[in-house]
C-alpha cells in the first residue's frame, strides 16, 4: 500500500514537502504551512474566551477562511496576519511552531495525535462538519495515510519551513530598524493588498484541488469585478502555467489563462487557450455530467460562441460571423433557444460593426420580434420601452442578479440620453453608482469595475461636461482612470470619453488645431466618431469641399449601417454647410429629412436641434416671423434638457429672429422688440461663458452693440464694442458673415 501512496501523496521529486502531483486525485495533503494553520486552530481552541476580546476574536474568524481556502504562504505573512488580529495568540503560536521544529520528530507525531481530541467530549471544541473540523479531518486522514519516509520528510519540510522564516522576520526587524519610517510605509501597502499576492502564490508550490480552486475563482471574480486587484498578466500566468504543468486537463485554469491573455490583447494565446478549455471540458466529461448526453454538443456550440465573441472583439468580424454561423447552426440542430438568443445578441454587434452583416440580423430580429424583445431602434415610444425592461428587471430583482441589474441600469442611462432626457439619464446614472452590490464578491472587493459601472461614469463625465461643469467631468474622470488603468478591459471607454470631452472644449474656444490634433485618438477608438469629428473642424475651418466629401462618404457608410443617430447628425451637418455656403434652399430638403428620421425615432432632443436649424434656416430666407414660431416648439425641450451650448444658441437664434421681425415695427414697439433681444443676448452669453466659448460671445457682444447703438445707449454701445474688440483681436476671423452662423 506504500506505493499507493507515494504516488498520490508524495513522491522523490517533492518541493517544499508538497507532491507534484499529476491529476488532483485528493482533496489536501499536508504541508508545513498547513501545519502552522493547524497549530493556530489547536492555540484557538486552548486559549479561553477570557484571554481573547469579542474583538479579536471576530478578527481571527475572519481571518481562518482565507488561510484555510488560500495558498501557502510564508511564516513570516502568516505571523504578520494573526499578529495584526491578536499579538498574543501569535506569540503562542509562533513558539509552539519552534518547539515543534527545533525538537524531534516525535513532537509532531504528538502533535497530530492530540488533534483528534478536539472532536471528543460531550461539547466538543469543533464540529465535526464545521469548515474547520472539515479542514482538522482531512489533514489528519492525509496525515495518517502518510509512510514514514514521507512522514521524515515532511518534518524536513517543516524544519525549512520555520527557518526561513526566521530569517525572514530578521530580515525585517533590522530594516525596521535601520529605516523605521520607510518600512512603516511598505508595511502599509501590504495591508492593503488583500487579494493573493505574488511572492504568497510563488511560495506555495504545487497547490491542492480546493487551493487551485480558491485561487481560480478569486483571480476571475477580481478581473470581472476589480482588476487592479488581481495579479499582474505576467505573474498570474506564470501560476496558470504552473497549475496546467501538473494538471494539464485542468478546464478552469485554461479559462482564465483565456481571460488573463485578453487584458493585453493576446489574440493567439487568448485563442489557444479557449480552445483548450472547451477540449479540456469535452475530454473530462464535465459537460455530461450536468447535461446528460447532450453536454458534448453544448460544449461546441458555446465554444463557437466564444470563438466569435473573442473575433469580433479583436476586430476579426470575416472570422466572428463565421464562427456565430456554427454556433446557430448546432444550436438550432440542439433546439437550444438560450444559445440562439445569445448568437443574436452577437449578430447585433456584428450588425453595427459590418454592413454586410446586416442582412443576417434582418432575418434573427424576426424572430426577436415573434419573441417580444424590444428595440430601442425599432421607434419604440419611452415609456412603452421602459415597460419592457421594467418586466426583466423584476426578474433580475427576484433572482438578485445583481450584474443584469447594473446593465439593465446603465442601459437605460444611454436609452434615456438617446431619446434626449438628460435629467433622466443623469438620475440613472446616479442610481447604479449609489446602489451597493446584491452579489457577495471575495477579498472584500465591492462591484463596481464593471463595464456598466465604467458606461455610467463615462455618460455623468458627459453630462457634466455638457453643461459647463468642467471641473466635475475631470474628477469624474479622474477617478475613472484610477478605477480603469489602461491597461485594463475597459479603458478605452474612458479614453473616448476623455477626447471627445477635450475636443469639443477645444472647439469651443476657437482652437481648431488642437482640435484636429484629437481627431487622430477619436479614430483609433472609434472610427465613425472620428471621421465625423473631421469633418467638424474641416467645416469650422471653412474648408467647405473636404468637409462635404467626408461627411457624404460617411452618411452613405451610415445608412448602410442603419445608425440612425449618426445619420441625423451627419444632416444636420452638411445642412449647416449648404447655409455657410450661402444655398440654404438646399438645406431645407436634407433638414426635413432629418426631421422625419427623429420623429420616426422618437429622438426629441435631435427633433428640437433639426427645428432649431430650420427655423436658422428661415431666417435667412426672411421669413423670421415663421422662424419664431417653429422656435416657440423647439426651445423647451432644448432649455430643459440640452447641453449649455445649444441652449445659448437657441436664445442667441430667439434674439436675431425678434430684431428680423422687429424691422417693419413702429419706433415704440420696436424699441421694446429690441430690448426683449438684448435681455436674450445676455441670457445666450451667458450660457456661452459657461463652456468658454468665445467665438460666440465675440458674436453677441457685437450684435448687442450695434442693438444699444440703435437704441441710442452710448455707453452700453461702447463698453460691449471694447469687449468685441478684445475677444477679436484674440480669435481668429474666418470672414463669415454673422447671420450664416448658428
Amino acid at each position: 500500500m506504500a506505493s499507493v501512496h507515494e504516488s498520490l501523496y508524495f513522491n522523490p521529486m517533492m518541493t517544499n514537502g508538497v507532491v507534484h502531483a499529476n491529476v488532483f486525485g485528493i482533496k489536501d495533503w499536508v504541508t508545513p504551512y498547513k501545519i502552522a494553520v493547524l497549530v493556530l486552530l489547536n492555540e484557538m481552541g486552548r486559549t479561553g474566551e477570557g484571554a481573547v476580546s469579542l474583538l479579536e476574536r471576530r478578527k481571527l474568524n475572519q481571518l481562518l477562511l482565507p488561510l484555510l481556502q488560500g495558498p501557502d504562504i510564508t511564516l513570516s505573512k502568516l505571523y504578520k496576519l494573526i499578529e495584526e488580529s491578536c499579538p498574543q495568540l501569535a506569540n503562542s503560536v509562533q513558539i509552539r511552531i519552534k518547539l515543534m521544529a527545533e525538537g524531534e520528530l516525535k513532537d509532531m507525531e504528538q502533535f497530530f495525535d492530540d488533534l483528534s481530541d478536539s472532536f471528543s467530549g460531550t461539547e466538543p471544541e469543533v464540529h465535526k462538519t464545521s469548515v474547520v473540523g472539515l479542514f482538522l479531518r482531512h489533514m489528519i486522514l492525509a496525515y495518517s495515510k502518510l509512510s514514514f519516509s514521507q512522514v521524515f520528510k515532511l518534518y524536513t519540510a517543516l524544519q525549512q519551513y520555520f527557518q526561513n522564516g526566521e530569517k525572514k522576520t530578521v530580515e525585517d526587524t533590522d530594516m525596521e530598524l535601520t529605516s523605521r519610517e520607510e518600512g512603516e510605509r511598505k508595511m502599509e501597502k501590504e495591508e492593503l493588498d488583500v487579494s493573493v499576492r505574488e511572492e504568497e502564490v510563488s511560495c506555495s508550490g504545487p497547490l491542492s484541488q480546493k487551493q487551485a480552486e480558491f485561487f481560480l475563482s478569486q483571480q476571475a471574480s477580481l478581473l470581472k469585478n476589480d482588476e487592479t486587484k488581481a495579479l499582474t498578466p505576467a505573474s498570474l500566468q506564470k501560476e496558470l502555467n504552473n497549475l496546467l504543468k501538473f494538471n494539464p486537463d485542468f478546464a478552469e485554469a485554461h479559462y482564465l489563462s483565456y481571460l488573463n491573455n485578453l487584458r493585453v490583447q493576446d489574440v493567439f494565446s487568448s485563442t489557444h487557450s479557449l480552445l483548450h478549455y472547451f477540449d479540456r471540458l469535452i475530454l473530462t466529461g464535465a459537460e455530461s455530467k450536468s447535461n446528460g448526453e447532450e453536454g458534448y454538443g453544448r460544449s461546441l456550440r458555446y465554444a463557437a460562441l466564444n470563438l466569435a465573441a473573442l473575433h469580433c472583439r479583436f476586430g476579426h468580424y470575416q472570422q466572428a460571423e463565421l464562427a456565430l454561423q456554427e454556433a446557430i447552426r448546432i444550436a438550432q440542430e440542439s433546439n437550444d433557444h438560450v444559445c440562439l438568443q445569445h448568437c443574436l445578441s452577437w449578430l447585433y454587434v456584428l450588425g453595427q460593426k459590418r454592413s454586410d452583416s446586416y442582412v443576417l440580423l434582418e432575418h434573427s430580429v424576426k424572430k426577436a420580434v415573434h419573441f417580444g424583445l424590444p428595440r430601442a431602434f425599432a421607434g419604440k415610444t419611452a415609456n412603452k420601452l421602459m415597460d419592457a425592461l421594467k418586466d426583466s428587471d423584476l426578474l433580475h430583482w427576484k433572482h438578485s442578479l445583481s450584474e443584469l441589474i447594473d446593465i439593465s441600469i446603465a442601459q437605460k442611462t444611454a436609452i434615456w440620453r438617446l431619446y434626449g432626457r438628460s435629467t433622466m439619464a443623469l438620475q440613472q446614472a446616479q442610481m447604479l453608482l449609489s446602489m451597493n452590490s446584491l452579489e457577495s464578491v471575495n477579498s472584500g472587493v465591492q462591484q463596481n469595475n464593471t463595464e456598466s459601472f465604467a458606461v455610467a461614469l463615462c455618460h455623468l463625465a458627459e453630462l457634466h461636461a455638457e453643461q459647463g461643469c468642467f471641473a466635475a467631468a475631470a474628477e469624474v474622470l479622474k477617478h475613472l482612470k484610477e478605477r480603469f488603468p489602461p491597461n485594463t478591459q475597459h479603458a478605452q471607454l474612458w479614453m473616448l470619453c476623455d477626447q471627445k470631452i477635450q475636443f469639443d472644449r477645444a472647439m469651443n474656444d476657437g482652437k481648431y488645431h488642437l482640435a484636429d490634433s484629437l481627431v487622430t485618438g477619436i479614430t483609433a477608438l472609434n472610427g465613425i466618431e472620428g471621421v465625423y469629428r473631421k469633418a467638424v473642424v474641416l467645416q469650422a475651418q471653412n474648408q467647405m469641399s473636404e468637409a462635404h466629401k467626408l461627411l457624404q462618404k460617411l452618411l452613405t457608410y451610415c445608412q448602410k449601417l442603419k445608425n440612425t443617430e449618426m445619420v441625423i447628425s451627419v444632416l444636420l451637418s452638411v445642412a449647416e454647410l449648404y447655409w455657410r455656403s450661402s444655398s440654404p434652399t438646399i438645406a431645407m430638403p436634407v433638414l426635413l429629412q432629418a426631421l422625419a428620421l427623429s420623429k420616426e425615432y422618437r429622438l426629441q432632443y435631435l427633433a428640437s436641434e433639426t427645428v432649431l436649424n430650420l427655423a436658422f434656416a428661415q431666417l435667412i430666407l426672411g421669413i423670421p416671423e415663421q422662424a419664431l414660431t417653429l422656435l416657440h416648439m423647439a426651445i423647451e425641450p432644448i432649455l430643459a434638457d440640452g447641453a449649455i451650448l445649444d441652449k445659448g444658441r437657441a436664445m442667441f437664434l430667439v434674439a436675431k429672429c425678434q430684431v428680423a421681425s422687429a424691422a417693419s415695427y413702429d419706433p415704440p414697439k420696436k424699441a421694446e422688440a429690441l430690448e426683449a433681444a438684448i435681455e436674450n443676448l445676455n441670457e445666450a452669453k451667458n450660457y456661452f461663458a459657461k463652456v468658454d466659448c468665445k467665438e460666440r460671445i465675440r458674436d453677441v457682444v457685437y450684435f448687442q452693440a450695434r442693438l444699444y447703438h440703435t437704441l441710442g445707449k452710448t455707453q452700453e454701445r461702447n463698453r460691449c464694442a471694447m469687449l468685441f474688440r478684445q475677444l477679436h483681436q484674440e480669435l481668429p476671423s474666418h470672414g463669415v458673415p454673422l447671420i450664416n452662423h448658428l
